[in-house]
């Protein structure tokens, strides 16, 4: 570890001391622990969002978008449509509108990762999601975990917002010395082993010289099933313990029996494990039909450089290309619907 390391370990340590806040403790001891028992990190792959910097806000990056797409395009469609809907709602200057559908033909015409309206610029970011785990797998919810005040179960309920939105991406910052450690770990690290290919491994390789800093984006929670080669993922990234467990009751309650055509039995089988499941209030593993599901705690990191946080690399894959979302907007809004 080098010198410049260990002062910043020790800084934050001695701000968790000056800190008095007994809360702060038990979840830097919690998240000691949970090195311990669960040592080893397992990476999912990359995962996109939105960033912006606008200076009327302050100099740095923040999220506009979750980190949370599972392409880069998914992304990069994901901000057309905030700029067309800004575009559309919340300006009646033509010459803010111009700026901003000028961005959003940029977008629709090629698969661009960066533009800039009105002085504020806009970047699809690239992060990496990976999870703990330990001798009896992946890493469940912690007891410090934050939870929604009320826990509903029904389906109707909102989830909880994203943790990602509005979040500044500062390099300099770390929740405590266990959080340091962490990005001290991740900072040299790069995609290796032939299961990746050579052009993922080299942009990797790359990433680490070009965008050396490491930055920590709020946990996220998941469902995962264990097959015979391991646990895979199973369910999308949620903000509470609570909204994933929420997820996994809507999916065996009705969503898996109208996504994979469940006979009558086995419908009847996993409503009533659902409810099972549910009475349970915070279980955090389950089985049905001999299959073994578990709520899991999921980490993100995002890399950043000197012009800011990573785009997307050369290797990362899109399984489609940029297309027209929204109809036709003139600058005075007035819309052509083709």
């Amino acid at each position: 570890m080098s010198d410049d390391w260990q002062r910043q370990i020790q800084a934050l340590h001695e701000e968790l001391i000056h800190r008095d806040d007994p809360a702060a403790w038990v979840r830097e001891a919690d998240a000691m622990e949970a090195s311990r028992r669960y040592p080893h990190l397992a990476l999912r792959g990359p995962l996109f969002g939105v960033a912006v910097r606008d200076p009327a806000a302050g100099l740095g990056w923040r999220l506009l978008k979750p980190v949370v797409d599972g392409m880069p395009q998914v992304a990069r469609d994901g901000l057309n449509s905030h700029l067309w809907f800004t575009a559309k709602d919340d300006t009646d200057d033509p010459a803010v509108r111009r700026e901003l559908l000028a961005a959003v033909a940029a977008l629709e015409r090629d698969p661009v990762d960066e533009v800039e309206a009105c002085g504020v610029r806009y970047r699809v970011v690239r992060g990496d999601e990976f999870a703990r785990v330990g001798d009896d797998g992946l890493e469940p919810p912690r007891p410090t975990d934050p939870e929604p005040a009320e826990r509903p179960w029904d389906r109707q309920a909102r989830d909880t917002p994203s943790p990602d939105a509005g979040f500044v991406l500062d390099p300099d910052h770390a929740d405590g010395p266990a959080a340091g450690a962490l990005k001290l770990g991740l900072r040299d690290f790069a995609y290796t082993g032939s299961r990746f290919p050579a052009d993922v491994r080299a942009d990797s390789r790359r990433a680490v010289a070009t965008h050396p800093h490491v930055i920590l984006l709020p946990t996220g929670f998941s469902l995962a099933e264990r097959g015979e080669h391991g646990w895979r993922p199973s369910g999308a990234l949620m903000a509470t313990p609570h909204d994933a467990r929420r997820m996994f009751y809507d999916a065996m309650a009705e969503m898996w029996a109208l996504l994979h055509r469940f006979d009558d039995a086995k419908k009847a089988r996993y409503a009533k494990a659902a409810e099972e499941y549910r009475a349970l209030g915070r279980a955090d593993e389950f089985r049905v039909d001999d299959r073994v599901f578990r709520i899991c705690r999921v980490e993100r990191m995002l890399r950043t450089g000197p012009d800011g946080p990573e785009s997307p690399r050369p290797s990362d894959v899109d399984e489609y290309g940029p297309t027209k979302i929204h109809p036709t907007m003139d600058e005075t809004g007035a819309l052509t619907h083709e």
